[in-house]
């Protein structure tokens, strides 16, 4: 599972000068660093401590419109089952996932490093206990999926349509997706996302993007982290 940065709008100071123009205000920047995110070379302003200060103030009061406009754009590639949980993320975010109506290669197939055993204190989740879960000649999960995948592909080479083919393929096959949304959006999906509560597959997403989110906007994201709820 990988996600990766694209491009970006804004920077912290995008975002003290969104609240300072209610005031007919305008903050300046006070030097830069250049950081690497991804291999792509970013310039990052200073800003002042009373430009902090009102950053920490909008993050401690859930002001949030002065970090909705700031942007990020990602490329994520994850399986299945993983980009639909993360899918229900709606406001403030946009998403275009590939397409298996116009591509019909094979996908690659995910295979966990190991298997959780299921909670016994709720309904769904899995607990911090794993178990050995293997049939031979090949684990059983392994098999079903490349099993599906010969399926797949008989069925492309046979002639039908990859917009009907696609309906065998697994829930471990790997999609991939741009996904642009606001600081204050993507702030809200690793709140839930990274909670102690989360899906372990998914929480992987999502400390990728908060890892990067804190490079490209560091005091903002980490005043919005500290506050500990999403806005």
């Amino acid at each position: 599972m990988k996600v990766k940065y694209v491009n970006h709008m804004g920077n912290d100071l995008s975002v003290v000068n969104a609240a300072r123009v209610s005031f007919g205000k305008r903050s300046v920047e006070e030097g830069y660093d250049q950081i690497d995110v991804d291999g792509y070379q970013i310039i990052i302003p200073h800003i002042s401590s009373k430009d902090r200060k009102l950053i920490r103030y909008l993050a401690m009061h859930k002001h949030w419109t002065p970090f909705a406009h700031a942007y990020i754009t990602f490329h994520i590639k994850a399986p299945i089952f993983v980009a639909r949980q993360l899918g229900k993320h709606q406001v403030g975010l946009v998403w275009n996932e590939i397409s298996r109506r116009y591509v019909d290669y094979l996908p690659e197939l995910y295979t966990p490093d190991e298997w959780r055993l299921a909670a016994d204190d709720k309904k769904q989740g899995s607990s911090d206990e794993t178990i050995e879960y293997s049939v031979q000649p090949r684990p059983f999960n392994r098999a079903v999926a490349e099993d599906a995948l010969q399926c797949y592909q008989n069925m492309i080479e046979t002639g039908i349509a990859p917009e009907q083919a696609r309906m065998v393929l697994p829930q471990s096959a790997y999609t991939e997706w741009y996904w642009t949304g606001s600081l204050a959006a993507f702030h809200r999906v690793c709140t839930q996302r990274t909670a102690s509560d989360a899906q372990k597959e998914t929480c992987e997403i999502g400390n990728q993007i908060a890892e990067r989110c804190a490079k490209l906007f560091p005091v903002s994201w980490i005043n919005l982290v500290e506050d500990g709820e999403y806005l």
